[in-house]
């Protein structure tokens, strides 16, 4: 198959090819020039991506105390607490 370089340095992959290597408008392409003077055309495969948060997860995330407070139906003096941890009567 043959193609042809445009004035402004582009070429068209013919569309067996395209089609044969899955190649969508906008895909990478890495270009290797070997010591033979070839080029070899590699489909780059994207690695894949962790889903971002968006900004409403996060703060649920970082506001989950706040979801809490003032919801506990057993109400405990600071000292109470002081000296359960500390485990004296």
């Amino acid at each position: 198959m043959t193609s042809t370089l445009s004035s402004n340095g582009q070429v068209t992959i013919p569309k067996k090819i395209r089609e044969a290597l899955n190649l969508q408008p906008g895909c990478k392409l890495n270009v290797v020039l070997n010591t033979s003077g070839s080029l070899l055309l590699e489909k780059v495969v994207a690695a894949p991506q962790k889903p971002h948060r968006n900004v409403a997860e996060k703060r649920q995330t970082i506001d989950r105390f706040e979801q809490v407070r003032g919801k506990a139906d057993v109400h405990w003096r600071t000292q109470d607490l002081m000296n359960l941890f500390r485990g004296e009567n």
